[in-house]
């Protein structure tokens, strides 16, 4: 059989392309200045450090021989093709960003993008989230996005406030108790 006609891949075609999280239409990427340091290193290392390991690899697998049965050949080649697809998506991310300096609303009581807000529910239970942008979200140590049900109904109340916020288990009430932004960072 014609090598034209053999796949190298096992029908990894979702491993070339990242689905991108929806963005409302109409708006921007906003993106906190150290998750948008975080984003350009990751896609920095990838460029410089990732790629030429996994080439080099390549290369050398491929001069082995017969590739249809290299191991080395067939995984470099589909990491290679993961790490191209992260490039092609952190490259979008980044270009479309807008990063919005949380500081300048330092000494804010009233929450906007990047607040780091304490709130308790009906139940008591204190929560402390901070409001980043959708390539940041991390909901397992409190960022959440601002897109998000709870950043929304949050933003532009202040300390003391009582905030209504609709769950899939009703209406749930929400009071702020502290609204803090982070020191501007030092390049």
């Amino acid at each position: 059989m014609n090598k034209a006609f053999v796949r190298e891949a096992d029908g990894d075609e979702d491993d070339d392309e990242v689905a991108l999280p929806a963005i409302p239409a109409g708006t921007r990427n906003y993106m906190t200045p150290a998750g948008f340091q975080r984003m350009k290193s990751e896609l920095l290392k990838l460029i410089d450090v990732d790629r030429p390991e996994v080439v080099q690899i390549v290369s050398w697998a491929a001069s082995n021989g017969d590739r249809s049965e290299n191991g080395d050949y067939i995984y470099g080649k589909r990491r290679l093709r993961q790490i191209d697809g992260r490039i092609r998506f952190l490259t979008k991310r980044l270009d479309f960003a807008e990063v919005v300096e949380p500081s300048v609303q330092f000494g804010n009581a009233q929450i906007f993008f990047g607040a780091t807000v304490r709130y308790e529910n009906h139940a008591g239970e204190e929560h402390t989230v901070t409001i980043v942008g959708i390539d940041e979200l991390d909901p397992l140590h409190g960022k959440i996005s601002w897109i998000s049900p709870v950043a929304r109904a949050i933003t532009k109340a202040s300390v003391g406030d009582t905030i209504t916020l609709k769950t899939p288990s009703g209406i749930e009430e929400l009071i702020i108790l502290e609204v803090s932004y982070p020191a501007p960072l030092v390049e």
